[in-house]
């Protein structure tokens, strides 16, 4: 107060002589400057009561969350889906002259894919079907040479049987020429007529079973030659078979149900045996390979029940069973297996492939692409028998 009113009368008398004299506001009390500072700071204390609050709640749901679920999950982000992929390819070489599928077209079995010219393949065919035929007349040709000479057997065994007939006669015949020629009955002249008879049957009968055996040989060289003809013509027929197959082979068809990616034809590519021409992608194969630390692999058992989380589809739960555990870890497998024996040693955490199987009609769904990156959480709480049903919860 004694300062506000010498203030204000230094103020009047320079106001009186006639002169400007600033005037100076006064200053604020102490008590007037720490007022404000002590309402600020009781203002932050709410918000942080607030966020500590907050913290602790969130801290106290994640830490329930982990207890009661998070604690028997074991988890991997290091997990893609998979498929059995089979690769088209050509089994025999040509051009190609149509092409019935395109990229990302769905087929079934047995649908056409691809055709090769087949132009070469027919004439091959057909070569080898006349080769088989002019065999096969040679067969019946060596069949009817073996009946003419059974019958030529059987005509020389009657031949031995006349010779002897006649080698019988010729000997009663001498022998009643020698008895008379001891009497003095017959001429010298009659006895030897009647040797020589006798010889000469003889001679007939030894030639009439040479005959014999000669149309029996002859037999058994023909049914030789016609069993040498039947391989020669089943050689050919395997021909004529191999030829069909090859034919066969110039049309291209799905071996199973999918989707075709990757098709590297086009009309008038020329292709070789080998040359891949398209992939053919099942879904109904789908399935997730999860690679899991070796120190996480206690706790898995096939049959357990998975979580899938892909990354396309963020707000999806994808429900599996873990399928099978691989037998070795993924390094073991690799074109150039580390060798740890030699030189410095550095402690590296191995991972096991484990495979996860998902119930086909969440496959159909297109939801799973191979390729496509997931998360896998195997709830070890589940039992170890295979699940045989699995759902999707959006």
């Amino acid at each position: 107060m004694a300062y506000r009113e010498e203030f204000q009368q230094g103020a009047k008398s320079g106001s009186e002589g006639g002169v400007d004299v600033p005037v100076r506001a006064p200053e604020p009390a102490p008590a007037d400057v720490a007022a404000p500072k002590a309402k600020k700071g009781f203002g932050k204390k709410p918000v942080l009561l607030a966020v500590v609050a907050a913290a602790l709640g969130f801290g106290s749901y994640e830490g329930h969350e982990w207890w009661t679920n998070g604690r028997f999950l074991v988890s991997t982000e290091d997990a893609y889906v998979q498929a059995d992929i089979t690769i088209l390819s050509a089994k025999v070489s040509g051009y190609v002259s149509s092409v019935a599928v395109t990229n990302n077209q769905s087929v079934k079995a047995g649908d056409l894919i691809a055709k090769i010219d087949d132009g070469d393949y027919r004439f091959a065919l057909q070569s080898a079907r006349d080769k088989l035929a002019t065999q096969q007349s040679a067969i019946a040709r060596i069949g009817r040479q073996i009946e003419a000479s059974r019958a030529s057997v059987s005509q020389a065994e009657a031949q031995i049987a006349a010779a002897r007939a006649e080698a019988e006669r010729a000997e009663s015949d001498y022998a009643r020429q020698q008895q008379l020629a001891r009497s003095d009955y017959t001429s010298r002249a009659a006895l030897e007529t009647a040797k020589a008879n006798r010889d000469r049957a003889d001679a007939n009968v030894k030639s009439a079973q040479a005959a014999f055996a000669a149309a029996q040989a002859n037999v058994e060289v023909f049914s030789a030659q016609r069993t040498e003809g039947q391989r020669l013509a089943a050689e050919l027929q395997t021909s004529v078979e191999k030829a069909e197959r090859d034919l066969t082979f110039t049309e291209i068809h799905a071996p199973v149900d999918g989707v075709i990616g990757n098709k590297a034809m086009e009309v008038g590519t020329f292709v070789q045996p080998g040359a891949r021409l398209a992939a053919l992608v099942p879904m109904s194969s789908v399935h997730v390979d999860a690679n899991f630390k070796e120190t996480q692999l206690a706790s898995l058992k096939v049959g357990q029940k998975v979580h899938i989380e892909v990354d396309a589809f963020p707000d999806t739960d994808v429900v599996g069973t873990v399928e099978s555990v691989s037998p070795a870890s993924g390094s073991v497998f690799s074109l150039l297996p580390p060798e740890n024996a030699t030189g410095n040693f550095t402690k590296i955490v191995q991972r096991v492939p484990v495979r996860v199987s998902v119930h086909p009609e969440i496959v159909q769904q297109g939801i799973l692409r191979p390729g496509l990156s997931v998360v896998v959480d195997v709830d070890t709480r589940t039992s170890a028998e295979p699940e045989k049903t699995a759902s999707i919860k959006e």
